[in-house]
């Protein structure tokens, strides 16, 4: 009995796979229903979930943190005293870390929306104002509040009321007018 062999099959022919016809049509239609399904569920949350509301300013409590600085300073910390209503305090700092170079804030959106704020350092003037003034120059005018004379410096994003001392410098800084800013320094004790 005589048998036939099969030749050998070395290999296998690659087989190739087809798309189903429109595939391509649904898995771009597909993602943009996903999509619209996912913009609709953010408009839902944005419109439905509580959001704080307000304008923003969050106001912090400063008296505590003035007597610490007065107490901790090398030079007389000044704070406001008498503000109208509608003042809100929303920066209050002291660094002390470099008593050659301690530095107080205390900032302010006023009621017309503004930012005011009084800086004070003992450090090297120039730094210190570049930084409160956003990098101000010295300007021709001045203000006189109570009898002592204030130097004018606008800035980048401030202005400023500056008073140099021997114990330190002074800036009232700020997005109000350099009167408004003279009213806010009035303030000051």
């Amino acid at each position: 009995m005589a048998t036939e062999s099969a030749p050998a099959q070395t290999g296998t022919a690659p087989t190739r796979t087809q798309k189903r016809p429109g595939m391509a049509g649904k898995s771009a239609r597909d993602m943009v229903l996903s999509l619209i399904a996912v913009m609709a569920a953010g408009l839902v949350i944005y419109y439905f979930i509580p959001h704080s509301g307000g304008d923003g300013v969050h106001p912090v409590e400063y008296n505590a943190a003035v007597q610490s600085a007065r107490r901790a300073a090398p030079y007389p910390v000044l704070a406001p005293v008498g503000l109208a209503k509608g003042w809100n305090a929303t920066a209050v700092e002291y660094d002390g870390s470099d008593p050659a170079n301690a530095e107080w804030t205390l900032g302010f959106i006023d009621p017309h929306g503004q930012y005011v704020a009084i800086r004070q350092s003992n450090g090297p003037m120039d730094a210190f104002l570049a930084d409160a003034t956003t990098n101000g120059v010295k300007q021709p005018a001045t203000s006189t509040v109570d009898g002592t004379v204030w130097s004018h410096y606008q800035g980048d994003r401030y202005r400023a009321l500056v008073l140099q001392t021997p114990k330190g410098t002074t800036a009232i800084t700020g997005t109000e007018s350099y009167t408004a800013l003279a009213a806010f320094a009035a303030t000051l004790k």
